[in-house]
């Protein structure tokens, strides 16, 4: 007898399609919405770099065409006019080293002797004395002390050239103020000479000692001192063995930078003593005006040439000492 609880299969369908089916006042499903547009690959961090970087080209063109023409331009032109000569009767010039042997023999030899000595001497004396003076001015601990020597410094490191030739002519000259004042022409001091060239480059060099060694000064820790006092060290002791050692960077990196800043100068000397001491520069500025021969121009940019030799090695010393004096005192 066949069982009347089974569902007939056409009644199954229909039950089937009554459930899928929406109830009566039920709001109808929202459409499917479209798929989404597949997303745009992801950059790396490499990537975004260098479109940075690309982006930021553009910004320095401008540097780089300054240095191509304030610097790049007169420094080919110096090389090439140290090492040309001009035939004065056809005009042509042909390589040679003939300006570059002749800037290196006598009487420019001499002067280029008479500038380095001039240069040691007043950086070893303006390192020695500007760290002096500036580790006075950080031992007062005086806020007032200590910004009045810092605007001092930076107005009086920047007072050279002919000002200043001039204050100390009228200074100690043959009939300056105190030169008379003191009789020291009866001494047989001349303002005029070696000894008066270093008194001037110091007026300068020393207040710029003080700003450059004054940060490295304040580098050095309260607690290192502390430290060795606790070991039973001395004051001479705890300098001997930690402050100088650490300030060696700093102090040799400074007196480098006096050595560039004595060489390169020379208004202060052309307006004091003219030619009456044997100095580069002075030699170059008397070649490029024609005032011993004419025609020597080109013999001047080799004295040029040389003058940027000494410049670059200054400045592959230097930059290594501060370096390491950032590295020990940052």
């Amino acid at each position: 007898m066949p069982d009347k609880t089974a569902p007939s299969p056409a009644g199954s369908g229909a039950a089937t399609l009554a459930d899928s089916a929406p109830a009566a006042g039920a709001p109808a499903s929202a459409p499917d919405p479209d798929p989404a547009p597949a997303s745009a690959p992801v950059r790396g961090p490499g990537a975004r770099r260098r479109g940075a970087r690309r982006h930021r080209w553009p910004a320095v063109v401008p540097f780089f065409v300054f240095l191509a023409v304030c610097f790049g331009l007169p420094a080919g032109t110096m090389v090439y006019g140290a090492f040309t000569v001009v035939d004065t009767a056809t005009g042509t010039s042909e390589f040679s080293m003939e300006n570059v042997n002749g800037s290196l023999s006598g009487a420019y030899a001499t002067g280029l002797t008479g500038s380095v000595e001039l240069s040691v001497v007043t950086a070893l004396l303006a390192t020695v004395l500007g760290t002096l003076i500036a580790q006075a001015v950080v031992s007062s601990q005086r806020a007032s002390l200590r910004g009045i020597v810092v605007s001092a410094s930076g107005v009086l490191a920047n007072f050279s050239g002919a000002p200043l030739a001039f204050a100390f002519i009228a200074t100690l000259g043959t009939t300056g103020t105190v030169t008379q004042l003191f009789h020291l022409h009866e001494t047989g001091f001349s303002l005029y000479s070696f000894t008066g060239l270093v008194l001037a480059y110091l007026y300068f060099m020393i207040p710029l000692m003080v700003v450059t060694v004054l940060p490295a000064l304040d580098g050095l820790r309260v607690q290192w001192q502390e430290a060795a006092a606790s070991c039973g060290a001395t004051r001479a002791q705890y300098w001997r063995h930690v402050g100088i050692p650490v300030l060696i960077p700093s102090l040799l990196g400074g007196a480098v930078l006096m050595f560039g800043t004595a060489f390169a100068s020379h208004a202060t000397a052309a307006v004091m003593v003219g030619s009456s001491q044997p100095l580069i520069t002075i030699q170059i500025a008397n070649a490029l005006n024609g005032n011993v021969l004419v025609g020597q121009e080109n013999l001047a940019l080799a004295m040029s040439l040389n003058m940027v030799v000494i410049a670059l090695l200054v400045m592959a010393v230097q930059i290594p000492l501060q370096r390491r004096s950032a590295r020990w005192l940052g």
